[in-house]
């Protein structure tokens, strides 16, 4: 994941990410971060639902016609 950055890029990053947030707001700002990506999750499988739901009146419609 972080093939393209060096060990010090990577430290420099953490340095700037806690000095900026603070050590007291990481463990709030992880845990904002899983919900969010959890709900985003959650919001692709709705809409994969509602595209194969779609999807199947879709040919259930052309069946229909064509019959």
């Amino acid at each position: 994941m972080f093939a393209f950055l060096d060990p010090p890029e990577i430290i420099l990053i953490i340095v700037v990410v806690l000095v900026l947030f603070g050590g007291a707001q990481l463990p709030k700002l992880a845990k904002n971060l899983g919900k969010a990506q959890q709900e985003f999750k959650a919001g692709l499988a709705d809409g994969q639902k509602d595209a194969t739901k779609s999807g199947d009146k879709a040919e259930d419609k052309n069946e229909s016609s064509s019959s």
